[in-house]
This record gives C-alpha cells, sequence and structure tokens, in this order.
C-alpha cells in the first residue's frame, strides 16, 4: 500500500482557501477557546483530508481550520492524533509534513502537560527551551527521505525568536508564563511518583505524551518551532490527590480565556514582525 502524500494532502488545503499562512498552530488540551476569535475562511475535518490520521480523544476535534487570528493569516490543527492511541509515528506526524508542504514556515506546538518543577501551579503556562524524549522511538526512525536530512540537529529544537514573541504576548496578556524543560512519554498510563523523581533530576520541568515527534519532523521540514504548556495538573507525587484526565479538562477550561489571549496577542506580534521584514 502507497504510503500518504503530504504534498497531495497540501494541495487538497490549498484549493480549500486563498489564503496562504506562513503561521501554524497545532491546538492541545486547554488551547481550543481561540477558535472564538478565529475568523474562519475555511474549515475541514480530518477525515476528509488524505492521509490525515483519526483524532480519538476527548477536547480534541479534528479539524483544520484556516482564517485570521488577531488580523494574521493563520492555520490551525485543532487537536492531533497521539501515539498512545496506537497510531505509527509517520500518522501522528503526518500533518506537519502537510503543513510544510503547504507553506507553513513557523509553527506553534500548545498541550497540556503535568508540573514536575516543583515551582510550578495548575493553571501556569510554559514555554518550551528543550526537550527529552522518553517516548521509546523516533518519528524520523526507518527509510530516508528524499530531499530532507536524516540526522536532523536539535541543538535549538525551539526558536529563540518565536519564543520572545511568546514572552512578549504573555507580558500583554497578564498571563504567568514560565519556562522550562518538557519531557514526552508515550503514554497513556501517568507517571509513578518514581519516575518524576526521576525525571525532575535529569531536568525536566514539565511532562507530557505529544509535542516531541512534531517537534523533530518540523525541524526536520525546516520549520521553525514554539512550544507552549498549559500545566493542568501537578505530576505524580507532586500532588496530594489522584491524577486524572478529568483534573486536566477541569483546569483547561478554567484557563481557557488566557490561554486564548495568549495566542492572539502572539499572533498579532508575529504579524506585525512579518510587516517589518
Amino acid at each position: 500500500m502507497k504510503p500518504p502524500d503530504p504534498v497531495a494532502a497540501a494541495a487538497r488545503l490549498k484549493k480549500l482557501s486563498r489564503l496562504r499562512p506562513t503561521l501554524g498552530l497545532v491546538l492541545g488540551s486547554g488551547f481550543h477557546h481561540v477558535l472564538t476569535a478565529l475568523e474562519i475562511d475555511a474549515k475541514i475535518p480530518y477525515a476528509r483530508l488524505p492521509g490525515f490520521p483519526p483524532v480519538g480523544v476527548s477536547g480534541h476535534a479534528g479539524e483544520l481550520l484556516i482564517g485570521t487570528l488577531a488580523g494574521t493569516p493563520i492555520l490551525v490543527l485543532s487537536g492531533r492524533a497521539h501515539f498512545y492511541e496506537g497510531h505509527p509515528m509517520t500518522l501522528v506526524t503526518f500533518a506537519v509534513r502537510a503543513l510544510a508542504a503547504f507553506g507553513i514556515r513557523d509553527l506553534i506546538l500548545t498541550n497540556a502537560a503535568g508540573g514536575v518543577n516543583k515551582r510550578f501551579r495548575a493553571g501556569d503556562f510554559m514555554a518550551l527551551t528543550d526537550h527529552i524524549n522518553f517516548m521509546g522511538t523516533n518519528p524520523l526512525r526507518g527509510a530516508a527521505l528524499a530531499g530532507l536530512p536524516r540526522f536532523v540537529d536539535l541543538s535549538c529544537a525551539y526558536d529563540p525568536g518565536l519564543h520572545s514573541l511568546l514572552e512578549r504576548a504573555a507580558r500583554l496578556s497578564g498571563v504567568r508564563l514560565q519556562s522550562g524543560v518538557y519531557l514526552a512519554v508515550s503514554g497513556p498510563s501517568y507517571e509513578t511518583p518514581a519516575e518524576i523523581r526521576a525525571f525532575s533530576r535529569l531536568g525536566a520541568d514539565a511532562v507530557g505524551m505529544s509535542t516531541v515527534p512534531e517537534t523533530i519532523v518540523a525541524r526536520q521540514c525546516g520549520l521553525r518551532v514554539a512550544g507552549v504548556s498549559c500545566i493542568t495538573n501537578l505530576a505524580a507525587g507532586r500532588s496530594p490527590q489522584p491524577l486524572s484526565h478529568a483534573e486536566v479538562l477541569e483546569t483547561a477550561e478554567r484557563v481557557k480565556k488566557l490561554a486564548a489571549q495568549l495566542l492572539k496577542n502572539f499572533a498579532k506580534l508575529y504579524g506585525n514582525s512579518l510587516q517589518k521584514r
């Protein structure tokens, strides 16, 4: 069976809208409220896009939208497929390859994460400065892809310029934005307290089950990447109560307006920066 072609998916997207954004946004849990501020030009379910994976996690809509946010053209992935759902990494990261083929050059990845750093509180946000891949695999594993590097340099996986825009957007939004290292595990079980203690010693500030595969593929495709975590709960051993997905969704609901304002201000600053180039 022939594997899905990102170029074919990108061609399908170009027929949906005349807008040609260079900014892409992947919405994880806690960030979907920003869609209320999006001026939508086109919208399509993943099921109607060749190669796009099904999405089966609560809080993830599984739709692609093209429009403007704070006056800036943007392509939005509302929801993502996760490795723990049983998808291969090629499917988990396919949408990123399609966005690169479409013409996206800057990608903002958002997620819900557990707070490992003892200074973090539920409801904080964290801009990713680096990551640790504990998922047990790499999305670049397998046959080399023509025209793309196989041995991708991740010395600067998260772009300093985009990080700076996030910090400015946070100040404008009144958002408490931490910075730190995101550690990705495969899931779907939560971590044990012993694992969290180990992750802390390794330098992790937050832990989650996504984002890292997308970052690696985005960097292979030459995209600049920024990442933002919503700290929806304290990690195992940091919280007096049992961990649950319900707590994640509850915290995400509580801070949804702040998350939306952060992304709106980022889009505005991004658009202004394009005009100055």
